[in-house]
């Protein structure tokens, strides 16, 4: 009697090994492959399985951390703003009487820039996506509101008093935060400095520029924000 070969259970192949950095967290490749994925082909164009492939897993294992690509978004996009949030939370209390607008503004933005900058695959370029005016991502848009406030706030203690005199709070929060965000483009047409950490200065030193302050109270502001910087880390 000759024997007979099986190739084992039919069915669909186990998915591969993850393919992502496995430093990171199973939720965190996720996110950081959803991310790759919206970049590359839009936000409508990727879709769960492709995410899932991406790193490396099932589908159906995707779904235990997120209930579809709508909350992955959400998540990113909530990620890019929480940070400069926490951050101007923590030190806006003090000031004036610990710190200067004008040394705390300098510190959001170039906190604000650095996270926009740090971001995986530069996710801000979403930000204007149709799909982000829907109920679902409304945590999104409130958080941003909330920064947006904060900018308005510092700006308009900080401005030089013709600039307060021209402008409102709520222009000044506008301005100041499309001058953060301002990194979202450069990082998108390859224009970001040889040294990252330069843009940041760059923008916060623009931030401050626009609301009228001189030369020597813009070094000022920057001296003072470095301290600024270390003082929230211990709160």
């Amino acid at each position: 009697m000759s024997s007979v070969t099986t190739s084992g259970k039919a069915g669909r192949p186990r998915a591969s090994a993850p393919k992502q950095n496995s430093a990171l967290s199973a939720r965190e490749q996720i996110l950081d492959a959803a991310a790759a994925l919206f970049s590359e082909t839009g936000f409508s164009g990727s879709s769960t399985r492709a995410i899932a492939d991406r790193v490396g897993i099932r589908q159906q294992s995707l779904y235990y951390h997120f209930a579809g690509k709508d909350e992955i978004l959400a998540e990113l996009l909530s990620g890019s703003v929480r940070p400069s949030i926490e951050f101007v939370q923590r030190i806006e209390e003090r000031v004036p009487d610990e710190i200067t607008p004008a040394g705390a503004l300098f510190a959001l933005a170039s906190i604000d820039a650095r996270t926009l900058r740090q971001t995986p695959h530069n996710i801000g370029t979403l930000y204007l996506l149709p799909e982000i005016q829907e109920s679902r991502y409304d945590a999104f848009r409130i958080e941003r509101e909330q920064l947006r406030a904060s900018y308005g706030r510092l700006g308009v203690a900080a401005a030089h008093p013709d600039v307060a005199a021209t402008m409102g709070e709520d222009r000044i929060g506008a301005i100041l935060i499309q001058l953060a965000e301002l990194v979202i483009r450069l990082r998108r047409d390859g224009g970001t400095a040889a040294t990252p950490e330069d843009d940041d200065t760059t923008i916060a030193t623009s931030c401050l520029r626009v609301l009228g302050l001189s030369s020597a109270e813009i070094a000022a502001a920057r001296d003072e924000a470095g301290a600024v910087t270390a003082l929230s880390a211990s709160l």
